[in-house]
């Protein structure tokens, strides 16, 4: 069940993407809007993908130590002086010169760089899920931050229509006063809700400039027009299947289980160095002296063999030490599956209660907004005090208050879920942006390519597409 579910959202899911935040008109922004914004926009990504791309290199250096080795090497010696012997004195003035080339190929070194090679891509593919991980979070927060100034928005003006209100029953109170029918009692007390109103107002003006200051953060720029979404992506319909993909596909998940792989190799080749190493060896050189017609033109080409006999412990413990990380990558895993069904059971008991509130926020608001409309009019027939009014008042301001938090609250919950299975990305979402290609860095350094090769050449290519050159 819940690998038939995995399979529905990670393809048919996409058709439910933010294209349901269409605006109402165009001058207003919807959420895909700003969720795509956040993503081209953000200097956590960039920061993150630069990361990634510093793995990447790590498997170029590792792959450049299995490739032959060729160096140059010159110098231009003067010898001054002079020295008697028997009576004979020579002068020992000399000038000379020498160049040449070295190169060495590694032959043999009993496995210990490839396994760190292997060791290399398994940490660069480990990276690139923390960039997903990154990614969810960056748009995680747009959406808390896209939702906030709506909430709060809403709720400014909820304020301001009660103040108004207010007001009007504060005037009424004095006119009722002037002609007998209430007490000086009845105008301070609307006096004091009128009083109460404005802080209530302010207070939300400050939460919604809060609000405003989040979002200019999160998504890049300052907030317009902001139209909630009518429509949500599809989630699991259980607690479990919620669990299950989260499992399956949390980039948490699956950094944590390539973090193993890439100890696991760490370990051969920690267990490799206590091994022998072969390389053959060559230099060709010429030394020529500038004193007279003398020269040296040399070749030399042999293998080298060695090996450790004894470092002091060193290598054991260097071997000790590596499986020591190793079974921590283990622990480790453990501990993330864990928070990973934890948080994903969570997100989902969030929602469920979050959709609850929606309903009963709803029969809140009908029900207060009756009763406000009643004893309003029982109180014009002097049934009902101005007190009642405006206890009434607040009755119903409270519960539209709360109906605005549960349908803000609702609409975050779902993303939140969606974070905590590892589908709040810009793929599931079927976001309109240039996406990132980690692999576009990666396959141009892989085989660590000479700057003016042919390789090299894309990467230049690879690095200005990135705006890095």
């Amino acid at each position: 069940m819940a690998r038939h579910f995995f399979d529905n959202i990670r393809a048919g899911a996409l058709a439910v993407s933010l294209a349901f935040t269409m605006p109402a008109a165009t001058s207003a922004e919807n959420l895909a809007d700003a969720l795509a914004h956040a993503y081209e926009h953000s200097g956590l990504l960039e920061q993150n993908r630069a990361l990634l791309r510093a793995a990447d290199e790590n498997v170029a250096q590792t792959y450049a130590s299995l490739q032959p080795i060729l160096n140059w090497f010159g110098s231009v010696d003067y010898t001054f002086g002079s020295s008697q012997v028997s009576s004979i004195r020579r002068n020992l003035d000399t000038a000379q010169s020498s160049i040449g080339l070295s190169l060495q190929i590694l032959v043999y070194d009993n496995g210990q760089s490839k396994a760190s090679l292997a060791a290399s891509k398994e940490t660069v593919l480990a990276t690139r899920q923390a960039l997903i991980n990154v990614e969810q979070q960056v748009l995680f927060d747009a959406v808390q931050a896209y939702m906030a100034v709506i909430r709060d928005t809403q709720i400014v003006e909820l304020r301001q229509n009660n103040l108004r209100l207010v007001e009007r029953e504060l005037q009424a109170a004095k006119d009722r006063f002037e002609v007998g029918e209430v007490t000086r009692t009845d105008v301070a007390q609307a006096e004091a809700s009128l009083a109460g109103g404005r802080a209530e107002l302010a207070a939300a003006q400050g939460d919604l400039m809060q609000s405003q200051e989040f979002y200019s953060a999160a998504i890049g720029h300052r907030p317009g027009v902001l139209v909630s979404p009518r429509r949500l992506p599809q989630v699991p319909a259980t607690m479990e299947q919620a669990k299950a993909v989260a499992i399956r596909g949390h980039p948490n998940m699956l950094r944590s289980q390539l973090d193993i792989s890439a100890a696991e190799f760490l370990v051969l080749a920690a267990e490799a160095a206590m091994g022998p190493r072969i390389t053959l060896d060559s230099t060709l050189s010429v030394e020529e002296n500038f004193s007279n017609s003398d020269h040296n033109h040399v070749g030399v080409v042999g293998l080298t063999f060695s090996g450790p006999i004894y470092q002091g412990g060193a290598l054991s413990s260097l071997v000790r030490q590596a499986m020591a990380q190793r079974d921590a990558e283990r622990g480790n895993l453990h501990v993330v599956r864990h928070t990973t069904r934890q948080n994903a059971g969570n997100a989902w008991a969030s929602l469920a209660a979050s959709k609850a509130q929606v309903t009963a926020t709803a029969r809140q608001v009908e029900a207060a907004r009756i009763a406000f409309e009643g004893i309003r009019e029982e109180s014009k027939l002097g049934a009902r005090t101005t007190l009642d009014v405006l206890i009434s008042e607040q009755q119903l301001l409270d519960a539209e208050a709360s109906r605005i938090t549960a349908q803000t609250n609702q609409i975050t919950a779902t993303f939140a879920l969606l974070s905590s299975m590892g589908l709040m990305t810009t793929d599931h979402l079927n976001l309109k942006v240039q996406r990132y290609d980690p692999e576009a860095y990666y396959n141009a350094v892989k085989d660590a390519p000479a700057a003016r090769s042919e390789r090299g050449k894309q990467l230049d290519k690879v690095l200005r597409s990135l705006g890095k050159e």
